[in-house]
């Protein structure tokens, strides 16, 4: 039987949005934040040529540059002062976080609540300073010889003052992008981090499809083609919406407690386990592990020929993981399996799950507490991984023998589209929290005022 909160949140209608003011004030901020974030792309490192940037920047296609660029929403394709975007924020964060896990220091700080929570947010800003320098420092240098051998350079005047101006700019423009999320975090809806990531994505599908209908304008592409990649889209949207919102409800029961009526009642409740408890981390390391080689040879600018054994290796290792090729599908797939299973073992303590139900008096029907509990969490576990490590590389792989087969003018990453998806669907969500909100408060303005005029 659907509870009360159930059949509000059923009746939610768009006329109630427009007397919602404090969402509709955090809905603008939200917007304006990430307005201010796409006119900070377009604003170029200082000493950076655009033209002989943009001319270098095509010899590199399909590496991990690619990658990083579609989360910075082509920043780092145009070298912006943004052009890392928040994935060094993001990389120190599953950094601490498995730190977190693995050293009993950290975790003794996680455990402190509030205090701890904010020294470990702390310790992930200073990850990301850090990291946005060392990666700072090696794009100014690679700006500097990228190009050596082709007679261009993408860098006005080389030397330590463009590295010093480099590595300020980058710091500073990714620290900005941290504190405009935290900001639209906590004064907009939405996690102000991931908006930033899906805002860089959707800021490339424009051109994307701008391309892919002129190219069925001109005839490079059929029409059924292009009917099968927004079929296709659609099909792995909705799959994506399924798939993310299923999971496994553990069933935990307590001890029998004596109510207000002098009757014992046992009280019951689920644990829900995830069937994707690891989210969108596995792809992304997937991928950046498998393309890395390929980019620092592309991007070191280094003509790798036939004429040694170590050429005729290096060649081979970029042929081979290159985007479709069977060795690349199968050690991306492996790769994604393989992280699925590692990020949940981090994220999801079965032991500490099965103390504190053992604390508390709640159990598992026909399952002993303690041990036994935690095999079981740990089994159950294990199971619905391998269900969400399937799905992810579904998701990911068919996209990627799409791009290679059909020979799709873009990128259509699975990745992209899992952020997106997900992203959406929590914005929407917080949206439908609100509004709840306030229906809730509606009706308790409404029973104060019936109460005050029964006196």
């Amino acid at each position: 039987m659907a509870s009360a909160a159930d059949n509000l949140a059923s009746n939610l209608n768009l006329s109630k949005f427009a007397q919602a003011t404090e969402l509709k004030k955090r809905l603008w901020f939200t917007l304006g934040a990430l307005i201010i974030f796409r006119l900070m792309s377009h604003v170029p490192l200082p000493g950076v040529d655009p033209r002989a940037l943009a001319t270098l920047y095509d010899t590199t296609r399909g590496g991990v540059l690619d990658f990083f660029n579609t989360f910075s929403g082509g920043s780092l394709e145009r070298m912006s002062v943004i052009a890392l975007g928040v994935m060094p924020y993001i990389t120190a964060s599953i950094v601490v976080q498995l730190a977190t896990a693995l050293s009993p220091t950290l975790s003794a700080i996680k455990k402190e609540g509030e205090s701890g929570r904010k020294r470990l947010n702390q310790y992930t800003r200073y990850g990301t300073v850090g990291l946005t320098a060392v990666q700072g420092y090696f794009i100014a240098v690679g700006l500097e010889a990228w190009g050596a051998t082709q007679g261009m350079s993408a860098v006005v005047e080389p030397g330590i003052t463009f590295r010093v101006a480099a590595v300020i700019s980058l710091i500073g423009g990714t620290m900005f992008l941290m504190w405009l999320g935290e900001q639209i975090t906590s004064r907009g809806v939405g996690n102000g981090v991931s908006l930033i990531i899906m805002a860089g994505i959707v800021s490339q599908l424009p051109m994307a499809l701008a391309n892919m209908f002129e190219g069925g304008r001109t005839g490079s592409m059929s029409p059924l083609l292009i009917l099968g990649i927004i079929a296709m889209a659609l099909g792995l949207i909705a799959f994506i919406c399924f798939m993310e919102r299923a999971q496994r409800r553990v069933l935990i029961q307590y001890p029998k407690r004596q109510t207000q009526r002098g009757l014992m009642q046992a009280e019951k409740s689920h644990l829900p386990l995830k069937i994707n408890t690891a989210g969108v981390i596995p792809p992304i390391f997937a991928s950046s592990l498998l393309l890395m080689p390929l980019t620092l040879v592309q991007f070191s600018g280094q003509q790798v020929n036939g004429e040694s054994a170590m050429g005729d290796f290096i060649l081979g290792i970029t042929t081979a993981l290159q985007h479709g090729a069977p060795l690349y599908m199968a050690l991306y797939a492996a790769g994604i399996i393989f992280f699925c299973f590692f990020y949940t073992a981090v994220v999801f303590n079965p032991e500490e799950t099965a103390d504190n139900l053992k604390r508390y008096g709640g159990f598992i029907p026909g399952i002993r507490p303690g041990k036994n509990t935690e095999a079981y969490l740990d089994y159950v576990l294990t199971r619905i991984t391998v269900i969400g490590a399937a799905y992810l590389t579904v998701i990911c792989l068919v996209p990627e023998y799409l791009i290679s087969a059909a020979g799709i003018p873009f990128y259509l990453g699975g990745t992209s589209l899992l952020i997106v998806v997900n992203v959406t669907m929590d914005t929407v969500t917080q949206i439908q929290s609100h509004l709840l909100a306030h229906q809730y408060g509606d009706l308790i303005k409404k029973a104060k005022l019936k109460g005050g005029r029964a006196r």
